[in-house]
């Protein structure tokens, strides 16, 4: 089925996978992977990294592959696999393809997105690509909602809603309302205390 695997369902324990006799886990038929582009079969390349992909293509391209895959590097997305199963990435992961998605259009009608913790796993460097593309949409006309607990995303809003005054049964209320300049004023604010050293 192209998986390159089968999946064995368990009743009562987790399913599991083995590699599949026929292709030995590489996907596709031989024939498939006698056909070479930069030296690599299709296997090799659905391998590779979306920022080794970006790389590849852009040595070797007519029809701007390169182009098509460069949001998802610019969402921070860049260290998972051009052939990653949609079933193994991360709620943040799938956000931000949706993102990419997104960024690729050229017109679309103005939108509001809502995301939900986007910068979950990211690295520091990448939470600046994903702020950068915040902004590109931003300066399209759409609107954004993030649910995000990271200080570096929370002072770059434009309003804050924060909720509190702490989590689960203890939360829920709404503490402070307003930009990122006042939340360092709120004596109530947990957000506003660790905010004051990011502003």
């Amino acid at each position: 089925k192209g998986e390159g695997e089968i999946k064995i369902e368990m009743q009562f324990m987790a399913d599991i996978y083995i590699e599949c006799e026929n292709c030995k886990g590489n996907r596709f038929k031989k024939e498939i992977l006698d056909v070479k582009f930069a030296n690599k079969n299709i296997f090799q390349i659905l391998n590779l990294s979306i920022n080794q992909a970006v790389n590849l293509f852009k040595e070797n391209d007519q029809i701007n592959i390169s182009k098509k895959l460069q949001p998802l590097k610019d969402v921070g997305l860049g260290y998972i696999k051009l052939g990653q199963s949609s079933n193994t990435l991360s709620g943040g992961e799938a956000q931000r393809i949706k993102l990419a998605y997104f960024l690729s259009k050229t017109e679309i009608e103005k939108t509001l997105f809502i995301f939900d913790e986007p910068t979950t796993g990211l690295h520091m460097h990448d939470i600046k690509k994903l702020l950068k593309s915040f902004n590109h949409l931003i300066k399209k006309g759409h609107s954004i909602v993030c649910i995000e607990h990271n200080l570096d995303v929370i002072k770059c809003a434009d309003w804050i809603i924060d909720l509190g005054p702490e989590g689960g049964d203890k939360g829920g209320k709404v503490i402070f309302e307003g930009t990122p300049e006042n939340i360092i004023k709120s004596p109530v604010s947990i957000t506003g205390k660790y905010l004051k050293n990011k502003i």
